[in-house]
């Protein structure tokens, strides 16, 4: 059993400072096309958190509990990981950011196969040759150690996750694509209705 968090607490610098994850995509928001992407993981997630530090009323539609910031000034996706982590009740956290709407439908089940396989405490996606350190599978143990990273000042997921020794996994091409600007949700495709 394992938990999932949609990272949306950020402050959308280059998405203008709008709310990226309420930013509409083919009529939804971006939020909503996460949530749908979790829900099609043939998966029953315990809990579905969302970190927001903006809108929670908005937020608290795609998911069963809205988590902002514990650390103050926004220090990142670290921060919203951290929340998730704290409020998390099953042994694994799936961790996704809002600005990617389309998400391999097996993406828990293979992130979560290779912590077992790896005997490790997290995973994260990679695609193409890139990484991407906010699409991740995290340990609940993993608390206390993010929590003396972020007192330390020390913001960058990937750095943290190869301090943890975290597994990376390969995902075929494109399957990670971040709606960054308001020119990428433009550029976006059409989508499967």
């Amino acid at each position: 059993m394992m938990s999932a968090l949609i990272l949306a607490g950020g402050q959308g610098r280059r998405m203008g400072g709008v709310d990226k994850g309420l930013v509409e995509l083919d009529g939804k928001p971006l939020v909503a096309w996460v949530r749908a992407a979790l829900d099609a993981q043939g998966l029953t997630f315990e809990r579905v958190f969302v970190s927001a530090n903006r809108h929670a009323e908005r937020y608290a539609a795609w998911g069963d509990a809205v988590l902002p910031d514990v650390w103050p000034d926004q220090p990142g996706p670290l921060a919203g990981m951290h929340a998730g982590l704290a409020a998390c009740r099953t042994p694994q956290l799936l961790v996704v950011p809002c600005d990617v709407p389309s998400l391999p439908a097996d993406l828990a089940v293979r992130l979560a196969a290779a912590v077992t396989q790896g005997g490790a405490s997290a995973a994260y996606a990679s695609s193409a040759g890139r990484a991407h350190p906010t699409v991740c599978l995290l340990s609940t143990t993993l608390l206390p150690g993010l929590d003396a990273r972020l007192a330390q000042g020390q913001r960058r997921v990937f750095d943290w996750l190869r301090a943890i020794d975290a597994v990376e996994v390969d995902f075929a091409a494109p399957s990670f694509v971040n709606l960054n600007t308001p020119e990428d949700v433009a550029a976006w495709p059409a989508l499967p209705r």
